[in-house]
């Protein structure tokens, strides 16, 4: 056998065992006649010893190996004399006895090591010398642990998993589809899916009331640092349940991920609160909730001042930063550079700070008296040492965007973003529809077929916009982890949205016939919601960016640099599918 234990394995029980290890060279140190190999595998690092007084030809062969040389060694385990406390292995050392090279190296283009000296690109084109690095093989032992718990916990609770197609219909609505030629139907095409929803929902109706799957899903979309061209969902579906069935489940399943997984405990029910709320508290549907800064209005105190930049717009809010008065004019400046850049947007930034002798001092002093900014500071119910930050703005949505950003910003200038505090929040009440300006339409909010509330039903006709979606996110850290709602089982009320939606008859048939045929023999009450495996694994691994939890990412755009692909196909392939590439419009772009 190529070996007896793994490289993570010996201890000092293990002394005076005759052993082989196999793997890779990290580093090799020579010290007099001495010759130290650390040799490393998935499991840990052993220190190997070759002494040239007992075997000068095999310590001359161990003098000729190189980094990430894949070796054999057979010795015998010895208890070391300079121990070493940051391994786990360090009590102990392998006396070698034999050395085989089983395949040689190149020097790596970079240092195979926690902290690399690699940048992301090389690290990217090298993807497969990345993946030995111990930062990112943990990652993905922690993604597959998390994989794990998700198939006992939905095993236990009678959840089936099954497969659902990964060809399938392309369909209009969300986002672009990844299209598939089909050579054997000359001039059609399959879509991947973007996620197995209609496919569950036949499950649903099929009779198979308790369904998951850790989904591949493809979304042909502007790519961000939590997200990928193909990422997983853990996907899942259930029958006859309403809302709070669903979320007490899936709230369930999370808590036990991170118990079992990370060893963190949630003793309380999760908290919730409206998407309304949200968005008018925090300017965001999924908002960081370890810490506070919630929005406040001002419209009303500001106006009436000659204030010109006040009295001009529709809105103004503002947020109170605990005991930060003592900010330098410097950093103020920063904050409003900071607010001013390009995917913030905002014009500029106000500020006050409420001295500890009970006076304040503000950039609109000129505008604003001391009982004027005393007033505004009873809106913040702020206090001596406080510093009240405001912008301003004709849209209201837009103006609380901008000062999300900002409020994220202080939270991570103040250290208040803490990543081993996890606070979860489920997101409830979202609007059915959202209005597009440039078409002039209504759009689903999350997709065609989530139930609006019964009691709004009513408003589908006359007031699209105040229908209130049977709809639910679990939002943690500031990320939206996942999200579904309760399904339209009922065929006319499916038919009204795919109505209120611009499809015309002709095209509801086209793309859902067969879910609306299948609803004709009896479609149960249902729901479910996705969770994305990539951001769960991201959360736990304490990691800005979902990139390092998946083996073989794409880059920003959307490219894999280590096989080159996306590429050019032969002409024969483009033949065969019966495809012309259009080689100006490719030039124009």
């Amino acid at each position: 056998m190529y070996r007896t234990n793994t490289c993570g394995e010996l201890r000092i029980a293990s002394v005076g065992q005759n052993v082989t290890l196999a793997g890779w060279v990290q580093r090799i140190r020579k010290m007099g006649g001495m010759t130290f190999v650390d040799l490393r595998d998935r499991y840990g690092i052993t220190q190997i010893v070759f002494n040239e007084e007992t075997d000068a030809d095999l310590c001359g062969r161990a003098n000729k190996l190189g980094r990430e040389f894949v070796i054999q060694v057979q010795g015998t385990v010895a208890e070391r004399s300079s121990k070493n406390s940051n391994i786990p292995t360090g009590d102990v050392e392998l006396i070698a006895k034999d050395l085989v090279v089983l395949h040689t190296s190149d020097v790596p283009p970079f240092t195979i090591k926690d902290n690399s000296d690699g940048g992301d690109d090389i690290r990217m084109q090298y993807r497969y010398l990345d993946l030995r690095r111990n930062t990112v093989r943990e990652n993905l032992e922690l993604r597959h642990k998390i994989a794990l718990e998700v198939r006992n916990f939905l095993n236990e609770h009678q959840f089936l998993e099954v497969e659902t197609p990964v060809l399938i219909k392309s369909t209009p609505e969300g986002a672009r589809d990844f299209v598939v030629p089909s050579r054997m139907n000359p001039g059609e095409f399959y879509a991947l899916p973007q996620s197995p929803q209609l496919f569950k929902q036949l499950l649903m109706v099929a009779g198979f009331d308790r369904y998951f799957q850790i989904a591949k899903c493809f979304r042909d979309e502007d790519l961000r640092a939590d997200r990928q061209p193909e990422f997983t969902q853990i996907d899942c579906e259930m029958s006859f349940v309403e809302q709070e069935d669903v979320i007490e489940m899936f709230e369930g399943m999370i808590k036990h991920i991170f118990k079992m997984v990370k060893g963190v405990e949630f003793y309380d029910p999760f908290p919730r609160m409206t998407w309304h709320e949200c968005m008018r508290l925090y300017g965001s549907d999924k908002p960081d909730m370890r810490f506070g800064m919630t929005f406040v209005e001002l419209k009303d105190l500001t106006e009436g001042r000659n204030f010109s930049i006040f009295d001009s717009v529709n809105f103004v809010v503002g947020i109170c930063v605990s005991g930060c008065a003592s900010y330098t004019r410097k950093q103020l400046d920063g904050l409003t550079d900071f607010v001013k850049r390009s995917q913030i947007g905002a014009k500029g930034l106000v500020y006050v700070k409420y001295e500890q002798d009970g006076s304040f001092k503000s950039s609109v002093d000129k505008f604003y008296s001391q009982d004027d900014l005393k007033l505004w500071a009873e809106r913040f119910g702020a206090k001596p040492g406080d510093l009240m930050l405001i912008l301003c703005g004709d849209d209201a949505n837009k103006t609380r965007k901008q000062m999300c950003e900002l409020r994220l910003e202080m939270g991570e200038r103040l250290g208040l973003r803490d990543r081993n505090i996890f606070a979860p929040l489920w997101v409830v009440d979202f609007p059915l529809f959202e209005w597009s300006e440039e078409d002039q339409r209504f759009y689903a909010m999350h997709h065609p077929f989530t139930s609006p509330k019964l009691e709004d039903v009513q408003y589908l006709d006359s007031d699209p916009g105040r229908v209130r979606a049977n709809a639910y996110d679990l939002a943690m850290n500031g990320v939206e982890l996942g999200g579904g709602s309760i399904r339209i089982h009922d065929s006319e009320l499916q038919n009204k949205m795919f109505e209120l939606l611009g499809f015309t008859p002709e095209q509801t048939e086209d793309q859902f016939g067969f879910l609306m045929d299948a609803f004709r023999y009896g479609a149960p009450p249902h729901g479910g919601l996705a969770f994305g495996l990539d951001r769960v694994t991201s959360m736990l691994a304490g990691l800005d960016s979902i990139r390092d939890c998946i083996a073989f990412p794409k880059n920003n755009s959307g490219r894999d640099v280590m096989n080159d692909s996306p590429s050019k196909i032969a002409d024969a392939q483009l033949d065969e599918l019966c495809l012309k590439i259009d080689l100006d419009k490719i030039n124009n772009k």
